[in-house]
């Protein structure tokens, strides 16, 4: 009687430590997708800089995606859902989580829109879901078809080249234009008519967290563009903040960053703090942007994504 009541006991502290270890791990692999002049590794510094680590801490497999630096979010998508076909095979599993920064917000977008099936769920950070009205400006700052925009797409999509170049990325098209065109307002509102599957119904609103298609949304993004005076990026962002009328992080509004369930869009970060950069250097009176990816992987785990 003894044995079997032990054998019981030890059946069921097993079971636990299963369980225990099973919630422990991620169940789908995570994969990281910059945004545009973006890169996996620059100079020997991630764009998202120590974010893998921290996912991998926190039991997920994590991989950065190599799409093209400067070009449409269609393209850019054909190219990441390669890259997805390719983890799956890797790690055998079926599906992916996929985590966006500013234009790779659009880009994950697209891949879940085509291939739901292959994704758990989408989470956009500083995505620019309903247009930057600093690239309203700056598109309609120049006529089209112009020797003057002519010659800036040439300079933009050289920059985009050199990105690849220092960081060792695979060569692939670039359209600074294209690129440009596809964060503008008009032209995020015609991605968002291709591709509605987590935007909300009303400018600054709230989405649905889990779409019609099986897939779960999620965002957050910083509305401060000024956040620390050791930061290099602070003083570009915070003269470019300037174009706004609302909240923004230098590059795009906090409204329009909204998608799925928003876990916060008013956090003091600007547009490069969200990825942790300049390597690292945040506001001292705001969360460590880490901690935001720790807490957004362990709530992926209660999902069971």
């Amino acid at each position: 009687m003894k044995k079997i009541a032990l054998t019981i006991l030890l059946g069921i502290m097993s079971l636990f430590a299963h369980m225990a270890h099973s919630n422990d791990r991620l169940e789908y692999p995570v994969v990281l997708v910059h945004g545009l002049f973006g890169f996996d590794n620059l100079l020997g510094v991630d764009y998202f800089y120590r974010v893998p680590s921290v996912i991998e801490q926190e039991g997920g497999t994590v991989y950065v995606a190599e799409v093209s630096s400067a070009h449409n979010s269609e393209l850019r998508g054909e190219q990441l859902l390669e890259q997805i076909a390719l983890v799956r095979a890797l790690t055998g599993k079926d599906k992916v989580n996929l985590i966006g920064h500013s234009q790779g917000a659009q880009t994950i977008r697209y891949a879940a829109s085509v291939k739901p099936q292959w994704v758990a769920s989408v989470t956009s950070i500083g995505g620019v879901n309903w247009g930057s009205r600093f690239a309203d400006i700056v598109r309609n700052g120049v006529d089209r078809d112009s020797f003057s925009e002519q010659f800036l797409a040439s300079l933009a999509n050289a920059l985009a080249s050199l990105i690849d170049l220092l960081s060792g990325k695979a060569t692939a098209p670039k359209d600074a234009l294209q690129a440009l065109d596809a964060l503008t307002t008009e032209g995020t509102l015609v991605f968002n008519q291709k591709y509605p599957e987590g935007v909300p119904s009303t400018y600054c609103g709230q989405g649905r967290m889990r779409d019609d298609n099986g897939v779960y949304y999620f965002s957050w993004s910083g509305s401060k563009a000024w956040t620390n005076v050791f930061d290099p990026a602070d003083s570009p962002l915070a003269l470019i903040s300037q174009v706004f009328d609302e909240a923004n992080d230098g590059l795009v509004s906090a409204c329009s960053s909204n998608l799925g369930y928003v876990i916060g869009n008013q956090f003091k970060m600007n547009h490069l703090d969200q990825v942790n950069q300049t390597i690292g250097i945040h506001h001292l009176f705001e969360t460590d942007p880490l901690t935001l990816y720790r807490q957004h992987i362990r709530r992926l785990k209660g999902l069971n994504l």
